[in-house]
């Protein structure tokens, strides 16, 4: 297997010219760093990939995880990635120094895991959730939980969770039935189950830190009483030595990708000691839990667009070898006699090729650019600044988790057809990727549930600030391209849509208005693919305005023909993506409702 999985080029380009990232240096907070250092360190992380991630993505799908008498069992390989990831810093690359962190911008923490997870998508939850966890304990417990538990976690000796799904509940995390007994010590006796946990075992971490959501004793019902706590698989006492903590593992789920990647079962307190201690103030643990799941979300949308992207060079490397059939001459007939050409020859193929560039690429810029809005709200000193760099975060990040999801599946079923036979078999990797990118659409919140948050929460939130901010944030990537006269067309396009979601808008608003949140809701799902698309067109205006400017200037890095296929694949996108917009609005304003108060016997 070749280490051709993502385009190092097509990634700093997106950091370092279109997202200006290198700006961010200059503050304070990333200024201990430059753009060689910059370089070096994901030079390294390529390196990291190259050597022990990619090589096993295979061997980890053909010999996945499992259960085996109370513990769960990964690849042997597992043992040199936790090693060398814990020697990295992998888990803190984000974390402020005076934590144990690396204090590096949002952005190149992402474009490193973006690179992991292309290369080996069964490897980085291992790493991220651990990093969520210990970041939770940062943000929201006391300094003794700090120290207890965070600096295991920094250096991979513990591993972290989150655990909030149960049997009966699902998403619905108002009905969950687990827990939290008070004691006359500093802790909680926590009862009851887990399903879904990612990374929740395996026999190369010595502890496991699990992130609980549960119902303290006599808490009001539903999301406001539910608290947070840290239940340890093994709990440490006065001396460090770890004793058993009475959470147990009980199951594997077997799944259809991303085998490697363990998917557990875990019971609290089957002897009534299952000890946990409270995170915060009680009655808040899912306002504290939604900074871990919004964080989880972009990480979960950056996994889609790596996933797509390694199928999409896995294809491109087929594409560039195969031969079959033969080019038409100019009466239409095909020539017995020629040599077969190679099918990237073909348009069909051709076609499919930029629908995947188009989505990978695009999917990466809106991920870096939600990383810019985090990087410039955390660092910013004005007030207003925050307040806007935060809602422009807040809107866009159910649309960066679910865009790269749904059209990475999209994506990676064209590689799989391009491959064509080949593509449904074992020998070559396209099936792997489409089996394994199926699950991002349902990792941390399903697309039903980001839609109805992107519509019903961050749409009306303070009145439309969000929307009003976004569209001044497309509007000056639409005056940048009208600079240009090839790209004037383009921009026009981009403000005929800003212009559509206005009209959208204005036609589903008074549903609200009116206390009718059914019908206002009821094609929420519909809305998000409309406005990702008109989101990920800004994102490709951008790209496209970038090369641009760097071909009239003559200061590219790369062949001219890099940023011309920037430019190419713009145009790809509105003619064949965007367009689609249009479609989707008649939809959204139609007066019919045929997905309410329809009886299920129509089916």
């Amino acid at each position: 297997m070749q280490n051709n999985y993502v385009s190092i080029d097509t990634l700093k380009f997106l950091l370092y010219n279109v997202h200006q990232t290198e700006d961010l240096l200059s503050r304070e907070r990333f200024s201990d760093y430059d753009k060689t250092a910059i370089d070096i360190f994901l030079d390294s992380i390529k390196t990291f990939s190259d050597t022990a991630l990619f090589p096993f993505i295979k061997d980890m799908d053909e010999k996945p995880s499992y259960f085996e008498n109370g513990s769960i069992k990964v690849h042997p390989q597992f043992e040199n990635i936790i090693k060398l990831g814990g020697e990295m810093g992998i888990v803190g690359l984000g974390f402020d120094y005076d934590d144990g962190g690396l204090q590096l911008p949002s952005a190149i923490f992402h474009a490193a895991y973006f690179i992991m997870e292309a290369a080996n998508n069964h490897v980085s939850g291992y790493f991220g959730l651990t990093a969520g966890a210990a970041n939770l304990i940062l943000s929201f417990g006391s300094q003794k939980l700090k120290d207890m538990y965070v600096p295991n976690m920094l250096n991979l000796t513990w591993g972290g969770t989150m655990c909030l799904t149960e049997s009966q509940a699902g998403s619905s995390l108002s009905d969950i039935k687990t827990t939290a007994t008070p004691t006359n010590e500093d802790y909680h006796l926590i009862n009851g189950q887990k399903i879904f946990i990612s990374a929740g075992d395996h026999q190369f971490s010595n502890n496991f830190v699990h992130l609980v959501l549960a119902r303290i004793k006599g808490a009001p019902s539903g999301i406001k009483g539910v608290s947070l706590f840290v239940v340890p698989k093994k709990r440490p006492d006065k001396n460090g030595k770890l004793l058993y903590n009475s959470a147990d593992i009980v199951g594997e789920f077997e799944k259809m990708g991303q085998k490697g990647y363990c998917t557990t079962h875990i019971v609290f307190g089957d002897n009534n000691d299952c000890r946990g201690w409270l995170v915060g103030e009680p009655n808040k643990g899912l306002s504290y839990m939604f900074q871990m799941m919004n964080e989880a979300r972009i990480a979960t949308g950056r996994m889609g667009a790596a996933i797509a992207s390694a199928a999409y060079y896995s294809s491109l490397k087929y594409a560039n070898e195969r031969p079959q059939g033969r080019k038409l001459n100019s009466s239409g007939q095909k020539n017995i006699e020629e040599e077969q050409t190679l099918i990237i020859n073909h348009p069909d193929i051709k076609r499919m090729l930029f629908t995947q560039k188009a989505i990978v690429e695009g999917s990466m810029s809106l991920i870096f650019q939600t990383s810019n809005y985090f990087d410039k709200e955390i660092t910013s000193t004005s007030q207003e600044d925050k307040e806007k760099y935060n809602l422009l975060l807040e809107l866009l990040t159910p649309i960066a988790k679910t865009y790269p999801a749904e059209k990475g599946i999209e994506s990676t079923s064209n590689a799989v057809q391009i491959l064509g036979g080949y593509g449904f078999c074992f020998d070559f990797m396209p099936q792997q990727y489409y089996r394994d990118i199926r699950i991002i659409a349902l990792y941390e919140g399903t697309t039903g549930i980001q839609s109805l948050d992107l519509l019903g929460r961050k749409i009306t939130v303070k009145n439309g600030k969000a929307l009003k901010f976004l569209a001044e944030e497309i509007q000056q990537t639409i005056n940048s391209a009208n600079n240009y006269n090839n790209l004037k067309p383009y921009a026009t396009m981009l403000l005929e849509n800003v212009g559509l979601v206005q009209k959208v808008i204005s036609i589903l608003m008074p549903h609200a208005l009116k206390g009718n949140y059914e019908r206002f809701l009821a094609d929420a799902t519909v809305f998000m693919d409309f406005l990702g698309t008109i989101v990920v067109g800004w994102q490709w205006l951008k790209t496209a305005s970038t090369a641009q400017e760097t071909l009239e200037k003559n200061e590219g890095n790369q062949s001219n023909a890099f940023y011309e296929s920037k430019i190419h694949t713009m145009k790809f996108f509105y003619t064949y993506e965007l367009i689609k917009t249009k479609g989707l609005a008649k939809t959204l304003m139609n007066n019919e409702e045929l997905t309410i108060s329809i009886s299920k016997e129509v089916f």
